[in-house]
């Protein structure tokens, strides 16, 4: 018990003396920001903008004796933006990412391997965009469907680093599109086309979206049926400044307060189970998510609350977790919760203020064990979510007994500690 208090204690002390330095270097730093847009006319233009974020992981009993904190450093995300406009109405975006710069290994998650298997570019975002106003506008192509405020924040504008910790809906359960075996999507994901628009009834704001998209292809889904997913977000004070129906987990008080209740459901037929016909199930699932944003009188910090609540039915069985082992697109069948409060000092400290917080996460599987977490943190923001580092902690056994799968009668793990420093730049 000494030895793991000992271990705790030096683990803030490094992760102290880092931010302090990072902060005591703010009158001394240049300006590292780079890119722009290219303007041809009023009508025509084109962007390009860059995302990395990399992180040092320690997690208790995590090494490959089993009996010793890991020690890995990670790159999360890197990322290439490109967004433009080619008429009065009509735009694009095209983004990039390393779908494998986090896997351990050479064993990617397209299944190649060899050399540079863990470190490919690949697509992430191909849409077309047709803006007519502010109440009507289609999306189509490869696109981030419209399901919990989670999901769309995506990782650059989560409140925290790493703000997936609930189950994933199956686009962003998924490894791949059209796999032999079933495949959903990739980082949420999928090939399709999206309605939405936003009006303001008695002075509030009302996003909707719609979205037709192919869903899992082949696994279980053998008529290749379509997934449908829809969106509601009430804003009843301010409005978000997001681009179209995409999110963020905190802004920091530039937009004022925010009070946000949305709701998704997602549903397909056949879309999980595996090939067997015993053992394949609809998929529908359930999201509502809360944002609550207030800006503190007298210049004395901000405030912020994320909640959020997931409901999944996809009955397809124990039968399923045995039955043609590696082909069951056993996306998650239960319900989990997760809830955290984040305070924004006013006080600059170096070239950032500092925001603590604190964050528990429930999952509970029908045909698994439940699983815990609690966080506790402290972000330094720089400038918002372009420039942020971020120090925290974690107790429990989502780690151990999974969050993203293993949903099975026989998953296990013990509750640890894990530790972990993040930096976060974009532009």
């Amino acid at each position: 018990m000494k030895g793991h208090i000992v271990r705790r204690w030096k683990q803030f002390v490094v992760a102290g003396a880092m931010t302090a330095l990072v902060a005591g270097m703010g009158s001394t730093l240049p300006s590292a920001y780079a890119g722009g847009t290219i303007k041809a006319d009023d009508d025509k233009w084109i962007s390009i903008g860059m995302g990395i974020r990399t992180s040092f992981n320690s997690i208790e009993d995590g090494a490959v004796n089993r009996s010793a904190y890991s020690n890995e450093f990670t790159i999360n995300n890197a990322r290439i933006y490109i967004n433009g406009q080619v008429h009065k109405y009509v735009k694009f975006e095209f983004n990039t990412d390393c779908f494998n710069c986090n896997i351990v290994g050479t064993q990617s998650v397209g299944g190649g391997t060899g050399f540079g298997a863990n470190s490919s570019i690949g697509l992430l975002d191909a849409i077309g965009k047709f803006e007519f106003n502010e109440m009507v506008n289609i999306w189509a192509g490869r696109l981030l469907l419209p399901s919990e405020r989670g999901e769309l924040n995506g990782p650059f504008y989560h409140a925290t680093f790493d703000g997936f910790r609930t189950p994933l809906f199956p686009a962003d359960f998924s490894a791949n599109f059209n796999a032999a075996n079933g495949g959903a999507g990739l980082y949420g994901r999928d090939n399709g086309v999206s309605f939405w628009g936003k009006v303001h009834p008695f002075g509030t704001h009302l996003l909707y979206v719609a979205t037709v998209s192919q869903g899992l292809r082949n696994g279980p889904n053998t008529s290749n049926t379509l997934m449908y997913t829809g969106r509601l977000q009430w804003n009843l004070l301010n409005d978000e400044p997001s681009p179209g129906y995409y999110t963020a987990g905190t802004y920091y008080g530039t937009a004022g307060d925010i009070l946000a209740i949305a709701g998704n459901v997602q549903h397909q037929k056949d879309g999980a189970g595996n090939l067997t016909g015993a053992n394949v199930s609809d998929f529908t699932g359930i999201s509502v998510d809360l944002l609550f944003e207030k800006v503190l009188p007298n210049n004395m910090g901000v405030f912020t609350f994320n909640g959020e609540f997931k409901r999944f039915f996809a009955n397809y069985g124990t039968g399923a977790f045995t039955n043609s082992p590696g082909t069951c697109f056993c996306v998650f069948n239960g319900h989990s919760w997760t809830a955290y409060g984040l305070y924004l000092i006013p006080q600059e400290v170096g070239m950032g203020r500092f925001q603590p917080y604190v964050r528990f996460t429930s999952v509970s599987p029908l045909y698994s064990a439940m699983r815990q977490e609690f966080e506790y943190g402290v972000n330094y923001i720089i400038s918002g979510h372009n420039a942020r580092i971020a120090a925290y902690g974690r107790y429990g056994d989502i780690e151990t007994k999974g969050v993203f799968g293993n949903y099975g009668p026989n998953a296990v793990g013990n509750k640890v500690d894990s530790f972990h420093v993040a930096l976060q730049l974009q532009y």
